[in-house]
């Protein structure tokens, strides 16, 4: 018997397309909320950028670019490797600043030489240079993401994304043309890279071990984390082949000859001939164990050299202050109790909760040694170093732990995903609050940005970044009168138009009229400051950076 055919559906062009199914809405919801999250983020960043002068290590970051793209070598900073600083040049190269090629004085002066004295314009050079390092750190928090999904899935990825773009030592750094996030970032994507290698040795072992040279080459202080790397690498081999000990130990090796290739090659890029004129830099002699572990390091000699430098520097005594404390060298402390202060609490309780399931949950067990381990031994690392000057040596933090923070979401109970997110929600809010200013800032229970300076100082603080902020109060509410400057930062305060006199340079008794003070030379002030600060009336405040003083 003879069926009669199906109906075909004839399509027009002007036949409307089926709406999408909700899991296809689901798909496309994901990365619409991350790239709602990454354009917060940046928004927070370049807004920092442009109304920030230079903090106190930025100019000479800048001046050392610009050596590296005008003369090709390696002279200023050498203490730190070069690729952190190409990083910077890219942005510096699109900025075309005048350079002058027979300036030959400090590494301080030569930054403030290219910013101040050589025609340029400040405000546009800097924020090029910032530019980079913010798309560095947008990129680091798709690593998060990557990360976590790979470890949780899609919404907790999400939450740990959240997380490291509220984070305002995240921000605040991220946002600046410095070395301590792109650093730390590195470090992360190597860890995610080794996590991933557990699937994919061949593929995965050799990018691992290229993030973690670019570690190597933007910060000496990655060191620590080789043997962590390198250990990962060959356990990620024996989760595929339980017992192939040799395989495992070429992962390790593979991981770790590409990290020395990578350090060579950054510093060829700057200078293919490899000069480096010790005798031109004060190097000090490392005797002991240091001394021959620098001597065994497979680098460049300069890179050597800088190890030696960096050494001096930590054989220096260094003010820190802590909690109204004021203290000579290092407090073994310091760090824990400053992230407690600086790191929102709703984070703080997600970091705490997210290791505690790494290490409880069996399926996410595995995971623990990438995420945790590094995190925990280059914090304690950070730990015993000898200067006390803020949460950015820790802010690798934010990055490994936003990852384990994700993983709360595993939890199967009714109350994980509503907690998880109201704490998320609580992070926000209190991130948004301290905008733009983000450097200052601390949880509110120690008092929020206003109170920091009472607590700590240097880079947590005030790292000279409101000195623009600072020129436009004094012009808008205290034109004409008597300035009395002490500012701790890099900045010109004559290029901003600000016309004022150092109190420590005359007795008390001649300072009369508007005092301002840097919040951290506050902290530190001794003799005659202390007595001027003591006789002296606070009547306002500019970036939670600087206090102003009637006397």
């Amino acid at each position: 018997m003879a069926t009669e055919p199906h109906p075909v559906l004839e399509t027009t062009p002007d036949a409307k397309a089926a709406p999408p199914s909700p899991p296809a809405r689901r798909r496309l919801l994901v990365p619409v909320l991350v790239a709602v999250l990454l354009t917060q983020m940046a928004v927070a960043m370049v807004t920092g950028a442009v109304r920030q002068t230079p903090t106190i290590d930025e100019p000479v970051y800048v001046a050392t670019a610009a050596e590296y793209l005008h003369e090709h070598r390696v002279r200023l900073n050498p203490e730190h490797p070069p690729l952190g600083k190409l990083v910077v040049a890219v942005g510096v190269a699109l900025a075309r600043p005048h350079v002058d090629p027979s300036f030959t004085g400090t590494q301080e002066a030569a930054g403030r030489h290219l910013l101040y004295e050589s025609g340029n314009d400040p405000w546009q050079l800097m924020l090029w240079a910032r530019l980079p390092v913010i798309a560095l750190t947008l990129l680091f928090g798709l690593v998060v993401f990557a990360f976590t999904r790979d470890l949780a899935g899609p919404v907790p990825a999400l939450a740990a994304l959240a997380l490291y773009a509220f984070s305002p030592d995240v921000v605040a750094h991220g946002s600046l043309a410095t070395l301590d996030v792109p650093a730390a970032g590195f470090l992360l994507t190597s860890a995610w890279l080794l996590w991933r290698a557990r699937s994919g040795a061949r593929r995965y072992l050799p990018l691992a071990g290229a993030a973690l040279g670019t570690a190597l080459a933007t910060k000496m202080s990655t060191l620590p984390a080789v043997p962590v790397l390198a250990a990962l690498a060959a356990l990620s081999v024996c989760a595929r082949r339980p017992r192939g000990f040799r395989r495992a130990l070429l992962g390790a090796a593979v991981v770790t000859v590409t990290a020395v290739a990578v350090v060579w090659a950054a510093y060829l890029v700057v200078d293919p001939r490899l000069r480096w004129d010790a005798g031109a830099t004060h190097v000090p002699v490392v005797h002991g164990l240091r001394g021959h572990l620098v001597r065994l390091l497979p680098f460049p000699e300069a890179y050597r050299d800088g190890m030696r430098i960096q050494f001096g520097l930590e054989n220096r005594s260094w003010s820190g202050f802590l909690f109204g404390h004021v203290y000579s060298g290092a407090r073994w402390y310091y760090l824990p109790v400053a992230l407690v202060v600086k790191t929102p609490l709703g984070m703080l309780a997600l970091w705490a909760a997210g290791a505690v399931v790494l290490v409880v949950v069996r399926r996410l067990r595995p995971a623990a040694p990438y995420v945790l381990v590094p995190a925990a031994v280059l914090l304690a690392s950070a730990m015993t170093g000898a200067r006390d000057l803020g949460t950015r040596y820790a802010v690798f933090l934010p990055m490994f732990l936003a990852v384990a923070a994700g993983c709360v979401l595993t939890v199967r109970r009714r109350w994980a995903p509503v907690a998880v997110g109201a704490l998320v929600a609580f992070v926000a809010v209190s991130s948004l609050r301290t905008y733009p200013s983000y450097l200052p800032y601390s949880n509110e229970a120690f008092g929020g940005p206003a109170k920091t300076h009472l607590r700590l100082h240097d880079s947590n603080v005030d790292w000279g970044q409101d000195l623009g902020r600072l020129a436009d109060r004094l012009h808008s509410s205290y034109r004409g009168e008597r300035v009395w400057l002490v500012y701790k930062g890099s900045g010109v305060p004559a290029y901003y138009g600000i016309d004022a006199s150092d109190p420590r340079r005359v007795p008390p008794a001649k300072v009369h009229g508007l005092l301002v003070v840097s919040d951290s030379a506050v902290a530190e002030a001794r003799g005659g400051l202390a007595v001027l600060l003591r006789s002296s009336r606070p009547v306002d405040e500019v970036g939670d950076s600087i206090t102003l003083y009637r006397r």
